[in-house]
């Protein structure tokens, strides 16, 4: 245990110039010990939130240099200290074995050759 203060978490943005679509702006963001590219972009009725919610609060004699206050960050937000280590998931993708799926790929592919129950082979025709 220490008893230096902790230092306040830092979170601030530097805005840069207007995205091709006019709408929103690049930002250069740096939060607690990380730099981050991004864009910053109004909020519209109706329209889904992709990332966090923000209010900025310009700095006094720091054009273009904003305080970060996060009003909204979803759990899926892909921030490193919430996010789940690729360990836990597994390797690979995911893994498909529906038996709808297997049916799918019966028909498609056929059985295979120790699971024809009939005799006689099938002619296959794809289109």
């Amino acid at each position: 245990m220490s008893d230096a203060p902790e230092k306040p978490k830092t979170d601030v943005v530097l805005l840069g110039p207007p995205t091709g679509d006019g709408e929103g702006v690049h930002v250069l963001r740096a939060r607690e010990d990380r730099i981050e590219a991004g864009e910053v972009r109004p909020m519209k009725d109706g329209a889904p939130i992709h990332g966090e919610v923000v209010k900025l609060t310009p700095r006094e004699g720091a054009p273009g240099v904003c305080d970060v206050e996060v009003s909204y960050a979803p759990p899926s937000s892909g921030r490193a200290a919430s996010a789940p280590s690729h360990g836990a998931r597994g390797k690979g993708p995911p893994k498909v074995a529906t038996n709808d799926y297997r049916d799918g790929w019966d028909e498609i592919f056929g059985k295979r050759a120790g699971a024809q129950t009939t005799s006689a082979p099938q002619k296959r025709v794809l289109n």
